[in-house]
């Protein structure tokens, strides 16, 4: 999934939940910023503090993407969460390792079901919020990302991809140009890391497509339906957060609020920029039930982005030598309490959620 869902859609969900406009924003501010956030390494301060921060994503030519142990601290924990195959904690699903790790939606993974328990358990930490908003990315990502592993490994090759929306020449000329594009950085054959051999197919609302996996199997998607359940499902967390119990009777979206986001999502087309202004402006039309206001606006990196407001720089990308001056304010900050979360996450996920289903990742 890309801005548009992951800020736009998670922001006007958390707010049809029950979410004030301040908590709504850092969950979906959290919730994007785990596809943006790529620095990682120790923060120096001028007053001779430190802050280890880690990082939520790798960029496609990436080095890091080529080191498993890499793959297995950033891919799996925030963005193919491991399925069990649907089997719960203490049972493994048929065939070989591989089938524990392949991201399954959350309707049918009980690995996910767990992960919503440890997010709902930190919820009166100081960055139970912005740790919130990153297990809801990881959470719908389970229905994007779904039949793919956060792994190098034969299970994600895409073969005989076919969508109404693409011409399938020009898609595989496409997918040919990426793969030599990426032998040529890696300086040999690319590997086969999560829905990479697909592009950005996974991550188009609208886009109804099919495809050969490398095990040979014929796997259909539709994209306006998953991302429809996803948002309903991702509703119910947010309601049993707010609850804080996460076996709480909730309801999920209401009717209208579905058919609403569900229509959106099949109609939507563009970039995830021009999709992202669509949301905004419904939003503020009061085409939701939690009527009409302004969607607040993502600022990744630069002038008022939470590392800027934190840090004092504007830089995308750090050379790893800067010295910044301290603040008191720093340990409050919304970027601060967001590298927290990711840290809690990733320690939670790697330890404690994923080890009972038999799931040593990292």
């Amino acid at each position: 999934m890309q801005l548009d869902f992951h800020y736009a859609v998670t922001y006007i969900v958390a707010r049809c939940a029950g979410f004030d406009p301040g908590a709504a924003k850092i969950i979906a501010h959290s919730a994007q910023y785990v596809d943006d956030a790529t620095n990682s390494g120790t923060v120096h301060f001028d007053n001779g503090a430190m802050y280890e921060r880690t990082s939520s994503a790798h960029k496609t030519f990436d080095y890091r993407n080529f080191k498993e142990l890499a793959n297995h601290k950033v891919w799996i924990p925030f963005h193919f969460l491991p399925g069990n195959g649907g089997s719960p904690p203490g049972e493994d699903p048929d065939g070989s390792f591989i089938e524990k790790l392949v991201c399954r939606p959350a309707t049918d993974n009980h690995v996910a079901d767990d992960m919503i328990r440890s997010a709902i358990a930190d919820r009166h930490k100081a960055y139970g919020l912005h740790r919130f908003g990153i297990t809801m990315h990881v959470y719908v990502d389970t229905w994007a990302h779904q039949g793919f592993a956060g792994v190098n490994h034969p299970i994600n090759s895409v073969r005989e991809f076919t969508t109404g929306d693409i011409q399938n020449a020009d898609l595989r000329s496409r997918l040919d140009r990426f793969k030599d594009r990426l032998a040529r950085f890696t300086g040999g054959a690319a590997p086969p890391l999560g829905h990479g051999e697909a592009l950005s197919a996974p991550d188009k609302p609208w886009l109804v497509w099919s495809y050969v996996n490398g095990l040979g199997q014929l796997v259909e998607r539709d994209n306006p339906r998953d991302f429809a359940t996803a948002a309903h499902r991702m509703c119910m967390a947010m309601q049993r957060y707010l609850a804080g119990d996460a076996e709480a009777a909730v309801t999920g979206l209401t009717p209208e609020d579905a058919k609403q986001i569900a229509n959106m999502l099949e109609i939507l087309t563009g970039d995830q920029e021009e999709r992202t202004r669509a949301w905004g402006e419904a939003l503020a039309n009061g085409m939701f039930s939690c009527g009409a206001e302004a969607l607040p606006a993502y600022i990744a990196k630069g002038a008022g982005s939470w590392k800027h407001l934190a840090l004092g720089t504007e830089a995308e990308h750090d050379r790893g030598n800067e010295v910044f001056p301290y603040r008191p304010e720093f340990l409050r900050s919304d970027w601060k309490l967001f590298h927290d979360g990711l840290q809690a996450h990733r320690f939670d996920i790697l330890h404690d959620v994923l080890p009972p289903y038999g799931i040593c990742a990292a």
